[in-house]
């Protein structure tokens, strides 16, 4: 992976790492919320919200936009396919390590008979 890439792919991960934000791409994917509306769903402050919703945003998983006085946020369903395609990618690479210890073992028992 390119170094840009490698970059990417960590703010992704930091993003989705927290319970909470998780919890907003589920709401936003389904629809555009203000911020204010998300926060009235979460045991914190608004402006720990605004916070998790500003991580979220840095890694280009949600958007937001200004309708009068109320900041609006939705999700970004084409950033969301992006970390599964990196986690099929690793999922591949674990696969094939996984069949070579298989092939491993398998090759040593093989022997031992």
């Amino acid at each position: 992976m390119a170094e840009q890439d490698e970059d990417r792919a960590d703010a992704l991960f930091h993003a989705l790492a927290d319970r909470t934000r998780r919890d907003i791409m589920r709401r936003v994917l389904g629809g555009e919320y203000s911020v204010s509306a998300l926060a009235a769903n979460y045991d914190m402050s608004f402006a720990a919200v605004q916070k998790h919703v500003a991580v979220l945003e840095k890694a280009g998983l949600l958007t937001k936009r200004r309708s009068g006085r109320e900041q609006l946020a939705s999700g970004d369903v084409e950033a969301v396919r992006s970390v599964a395609c990196m986690l099929t990618e690793l999922e591949q690479v674990w696969r094939g390590r996984i069949a070579r210890i298989d092939e491993l073992l398998t090759s040593d028992t093989d022997q031992e008979n």
